[in-house]
């Protein structure tokens, strides 16, 4: 329970087969609630699939359930009817206006009074007479070609939507204070920066990327543990680049156009494959003409 007086109940009208009952109250136990009434329920032993689909909550949730009636439900509850059937104005007041799971929770966090959420049969859900006498409708969005959601699937949506009213702690670890520090996210710019300038020599591109890289880590909050393998990578290329740097920081690199140490490392390196590929072509004539000359006195003298 979280600091409310109250925790809403939940009610199935008519259901029709015990399983349906099972997975609801597993559901319940999922998201902190606890009390499930049954209106005209099917009859439910423990070797039911009520007790088979129920999980953890076939200790509590489901042997504590009670059998109630539609009018009881009514008049000791504010109540919240569900449907996946709603009007499109006020013309079809029954099934509008309707609220959606968050805008139910929102609703309830305002008000702490005894709630009842409402589910109907499996097949045809609640009726028009059933739900005018209800105090709000909900209704899921869910696709126009097929809104219809089977009981289990509708009653965990609505009560996911409103675990703040009902669960106080989650299994999720706290992770407000899990961003990397600051000094190790500026260490991690200083060795991002240091390959930026190796590859791009250009500043103006350099401070565009920069900003971007600023931009990128400020909305993802990284962990200790990713700023520190980010920066070991950064760390481990600076390295491997070494001298073989094109931007404006390396020895004798100009001012517009590169590297000129890189251009003339290029102008060398094609003219040496230029060079040998030259003297393999007259290698390779070479020796195909004198394979030629000696092969040819050969054949006439075969002859």
């Amino acid at each position: 329970m979280t600091g409310r007086n109250f925790e809403p109940i939940v009610v199935v009208v008519e259901p029709e087969t015990p399983g349906n009952v099972g997975t609801i109250a597993r559901a319940m136990k999922n998201f902190g609630l606890s009390e499930l009434k049954l209106v005209d329920p099917p009859e439910i032993t423990e070797d039911s699939e009520a007790y088979g689909f129920a999980g953890h909550a076939r200790e509590d949730v489901l042997p504590n359930a009670e059998e109630v009636t539609f009018e009881e439900v009514v008049e000791r509850y504010h109540t919240v009817g569900t449907t996946a059937i709603t009007g499109e104005d006020s013309r079809r007041h029954v099934r509008f206006p309707y609220k959606t799971p968050v805008e139910v929770r929102e609703s309830l966090e305002a008000v702490d009074t005894r709630t009842a959420l409402v589910f109907g049969r499996e097949g045809t859900g609640l009726d028009n007479a059933e739900l005018s006498r209800l105090d709000e409708v909900c209704s899921i969005p869910a696709s126009e070609g097929y809104p219809v959601l089977n009981l289990g699937q509708a009653a965990t949506i609505l009560f996911y939507e409103l675990r703040t009213l009902t669960v106080e702690e989650t299994q999720l670890p706290d992770v407000e204070r899990e961003r990397a520090s600051e000094p190790d996210i500026d260490r991690f710019y200083d060795f991002f920066e240091t390959f930026h300038r190796s590859i791009e020599n250009r500043e103006h591109k350099r401070e565009k990327t920069r900003v971007m890289m600023r931009r990128l880590l400020g909305r993802a909050h990284p962990t200790e543990r990713e700023i520190t393998t980010l920066t070991g990578i950064f760390r481990r290329a600076n390295e491997l680049i070494g001298d073989r740097s094109f931007g404006d920081h390396a020895a004798g690199s100009t001012d517009g156009n590169g590297s000129e140490a890189g251009s003339k490392n290029r102008s060398e390196a094609g003219s040496k494959n230029r060079s040998e590929a030259e003297n393999g072509a007259e290698s390779k004539t070479g020796a195909e003409g004198e394979d030629g000359a000696e092969s040819e006195p050969r054949a006439r003298t075969d002859g």
